[in-house]
């Protein structure tokens, strides 16, 4: 045979491509993708998707060959064999012995699988050689063992795959890659939400049926073992390939649409995966338009007075040393609450807090992760491109909201039910000059329920009693930030606190749950003596879903937001377009705080306040303003959608969504598309020099 070995290589493409296939069908009449196709619109779809997973199967054939390449009986013959057996030795002693070898300085798990690969090498080398009459039937059954991890990689990665479609809309993103590094919490969010032994008996019975398959089609391939030549052309040939599958997904992975759901669905998810391992932070400079960069500044900061970036905020009135909490709640999207057109009576609490507080009507995430809603509370900027700045290196001694109490002579803490250093929460606060309060702090006997993500809502809400009559004691105001965590999936709660049981593992229970352990804090909280001397920020962190079929669908990050406090916070309903990072700034006026600020966002009350609104995933950065949305992404394009108000019949005062509708790009308004960019811009380079620290 001209071509060595081909059947294997055959058989396993034929059946990746035929479990992408039937995933990406899968995906196209998923009830999340909301977008309707044409039957060209699908078999585009499919043809494109068809390329992309025969370029990556071609990309991961090396594995395979080098199998093949190393497939040798000469190597067992004397000496080489006990030459071999003895560096394969030296290798195992140098890995098990030496503190600091090659191995352990990647740190992680490195050295104890290099460790565990080499060990079960001499294992099976020692048995090849000291046995050569059960050379075929050990080399048969490691051909049987290398296609069973090749099958089972194929379905296991189809399966995560749909689960994580089926979670945000979308193929793997930044998202996938912080569930590698975060395996304690994710593995256990797995294990709560889904039917993971019978799911993990199908996948396991699956790949031994299809291994059987393909192991008793292709084993006479072992018969005759390859020559040099043969292996010549096997490396050579693979070279080749491997060169045009990188080429190939270069120019594929560049094809784009203006349906999200379309550029998903064709994509394949894992060069995704490879794209976002390695790209955690996003040089605006090389993938972004950008202008002059004194422009930028300049039209950026025209919205403040004075316009530059570190200002002195001064109030006519004295200020208010008030308490203040901020609540941020786990992927409250609006449209939970009845106050935004929902009928399920879920936020029960919440709704009447609402008609008693000054809310937010009309007010966006800046984004669809809890460390962006985070960092937008804290840091009051605009997202950028990449990662969060909480998960980047560079995440200290920056201009916080903590900062600004802290000035005050304010107590400050960050209150969280699960272990902090998720997601480098705890890091990036301490960092910040914020104590931690999380499950660290628990005792057991404080503990009545518990999931992978945290302790229930009703118990950090006791506990965050309990800190502030500690810091009450002090005599000292006091600055919580406590993040909620029990409307996470798997949404399992104490059962016997609301109608839907805890264990339904359904997010509607999980919104309900929340609400009720918030009604449970606020009715403790009006026993305390500072109680009457407190502020309450309630706002979501994100919204539950972002999947659309645009790049930032809007209704995707609409969220609720209100600041309480009886007989000082008149309830009334603030309807302006407004983000995320306008929350603090706002509560620091009503507060009539005087400081110096470098915070990006605006007060919603004073006279220079301009409504709009940031919206950003990991790459597409949008800006919401004047019945626009305008939008950057990598490669330096340019989008911008003409919006339309769409209100809801049920609640007409506050369901304000949008109908969002593609403008050419000669039909753009240039001075937004400008206004965009300098945002943008700017942030990124202020936050590359740093000048965005204290």
């Amino acid at each position: 045979m001209f071509f060595p070995k081909i059947k294997p290589f055959l058989y396993l493409g034929i059946f990746y491509l035929i479990v992408s296939l039937l995933l990406r069908i899968v995906f196209i009449f998923h009830p999340i993708t909301t977008a309707e196709f044409s039957f060209l619109e699908i078999l585009k779809m499919l043809m494109l998707g068809l390329l992309n997973d025969a370029l990556v199967f071609i990309i991961t054939c090396p594995f395979l060959a080098l199998y093949f390449l190393f497939l040798s009986n000469s190597k067992y013959q004397r000496p080489y064999g006990y030459i071999i057996l003895g560096i394969l030795c030296l290798i195992f002693l140098y890995i098990f012995i030496i503190p600091d070898n090659i191995f352990k300085q990647y740190g992680g798990s490195v050295a104890q699988i290099a460790m565990a690969f080499i060990g079960l090498k001499i294992v099976i080398f020692t048995l090849m050689l000291f046995l050569p009459e059960k050379r075929v039937r050990i080399r048969n059954s490691m051909y049987f063992l290398t296609v069973f991890l090749y099958v089972l990689l194929i379905i296991f990665n189809a399966v995560s795959e749909y689960f994580f479609y089926n979670e945000f809309g979308l193929r793997y993103n930044f998202i996938a890659v912080d569930y590698l590094i975060y395996t304690n919490e994710v593995i256990g969010n797995i294990i709560e939400s889904y039917p993971v032994a019978p799911l993990f008996l199908a996948i396991f019975a699956a790949t031994v049926i299809v291994t059987l398959f393909i192991y008793k089609k292709t084993k006479s391939e072992l018969l005759v073992l390859p020559d040099i030549k043969q292996k010549i052309i096997l490396l050579s040939s693979f070279c080749i390939l491997l060169a045009i599958g990188i080429l190939g997904l270069n120019f594929t992975t560049k094809l784009k649409s203006d349906n999200v759901f379309v550029e998903e669905i064709q994509a394949n998810g894992l060069p995704k995966f490879y794209w976002a391992f390695t790209h955690n932070e996003l040089d605006y400079f090389q993938f972004y338009p950008h202008i002059n960069q004194q422009v930028a500044e300049n039209t950026f900061l025209h919205q403040f007075t004075p316009p530059v970036l570190k200002r002195t905020i001064l109030s006519e009135k004295p200020e208010l040393k008030k308490n203040v909490v901020l609540i941020s709640i786990e992927s409250l999207s609006a449209d939970f609450m009845a106050h935004y057109g929902n009928t399920q009576k879920i936020t029960p609490f919440l709704d009447s807090l609402a008609d008693q507080s000054l809310m937010f009507t009309n007010l966006y995430a800046t984004g669809n992760r809890t460390v962006r809603g985070l960092e937008a509370l804290t840091l009051c900027i605009p997202p950028t491109a990449g990662e969060s700045i909480i998960k980047r290196e560079n995440n200290k001694n920056k201009f916080t909201t903590g900062s600004i109490f802290k000035s005050k002579g304010y107590d400050v803490k960050f209150l969280y039910g699960g272990y902090s250093y998720f997601d480098n929460m705890k890091d990036f606060y301490q960092g910040n000059g914020y104590e931690i309060v999380d499950r660290n702090n628990f005792k057991p006997e404080e503990i009545s329920f518990a999931n992978v993500w945290g302790v229930a809502d009703e118990d950090m809400a006791k506990k965050a009693i309990q800190t502030m009559n500690d810091e009450t004691e002090s005599g000292k105001p006091f600055f919580n930030h406590w993040m909620t965590v029990s409307n996470h999936r798997p949404f399992t709660y104490p059962n016997g606190k609301i109608d839907i049981p805890g264990d339904a593992k359904s997010r509607e229970g999980g919104v309900k749950y929340t609400d009720y352990a918030l009604r449970k804090f606020f009715e403790m909280a009006k026993k305390q003596e500072w109680y009457p001397n407190t502020v309450f920020v309630i706002i979501a962190d994100h919204c539950a879903s972002s999947a659309g079929d645009t790049e930032l669908p809007m209704d995707k990050y609409k969220i609720p937001a209100m600041i309480f406090s009886e007989g000082f916070i008149q309830p009334q309903k603030f309807t302006q377009t407004m983000s995320q990072i306008d929350v603090m700034p706002t509560l620091f006026g009503l507060l009539n705080f005087n400081y110096q600020t470098k915070f990006l966002g605006q007060d919603a009350f004073s006279k220079e306040f301009q409504p709009k609104a940031y919206v950003a995933t990991y790459e597409d950065l949008g800006l919401i303003k004047d019945n626009y949305l305008t939008i950057i992404s990598p490669v330096k394009k340019i989008k911008q959608y003409a919006l339309t108000q769409q209100r809801n019949n049920l609640s007409p005062e506050f369901n304000l969504y949008y109908n969002e509708k593609y403008l050419n790009p000669n039909l753009q308004n240039k001075k937004l598309v400008e206004q965009t960019i300098s945002a943008y811009q700017s942030t990124s380079y202020w936050l590359k020099k740093n000048q965005l620290n204290r």
